[in-house]
């Protein structure tokens, strides 16, 4: 696993160890990026699912300001660390140990909002909907931003959740990408 473009291209990052996450491959990474950046003029991304941090740091490598990682495995979290560690970028990150839900609901009581949300849960534990619905109600994406969420070619999303409306669906073999935009807002970069 590793950076796959930006300052830190190249660069390893480390896994979580064990077997209960599935770290979204190099290639799928590079045409995620592809699709919703290639790269940033700043902004504040949040890697809901944080994992061993892969989406979140690939995102400032690209040129995202700021990260909130919120993963609620213990193993998970201490990879993102030292992840954060080997790129030296704590003044960058925010990391939480929490439930995906917990974690919304604490971001809408800070009033934030995300140019960037990533949300690539467990493939089996998966409640993309409900998600995206919270991030509508709570207001947590700017006008110009946009929700990537990765998931399983079993797991079929609607193309309005909430505010939102899908405005790319790509399909990697068992992974699906799936990206949302503001139904009324601009479509930025499209």
């Amino acid at each position: 696993m590793r950076v796959v473009s930006g300052k830190w291209k190249g660069r390893q990052l480390k896994a979580v160890p064990g077997m209960n996450t599935r770290p979204t491959t190099d290639k799928v990474k590079e045409s995620v990026f592809n699709m919703i950046g290639p790269y940033f003029d700043g902004g504040l991304a949040l890697d809901l699912f944080g994992g061993s941090g892969s989406l979140g740091i690939e995102a400032l490598s690209r040129g995202v300001d700021k990260v909130i990682f919120v993963d609620k495995d213990g193993k998970a979290i201490q990879t993102i660390k030292q992840n954060i560690e080997t790129f030296q970028v704590g003044e960058h990150v925010e990391v939480y140990r929490n439930d995906a839900v917990r974690a919304l609901n604490a971001l809408k009581k800070r009033e934030i909002k995300f140019d960037l949300i990533l949300l690539d849960p467990p493939y089996k534990k998966h409640n993309l909907e409900e998600l995206i619905h919270k991030i509508s109600e709570f207001d947590l994406l700017e006008q110009n931003g946009l929700i990537m969420a990765e998931h399983s070619n079993e797991v079929e999303l609607p193309e309005i959740l909430g505010a939102f409306q899908r405005t790319r669906k790509e399909v990697y073999g068992l992974t699906v990408i799936s990206v949302y935009h503001h139904s009324s807002g601009e479509k930025g970069g499209e």
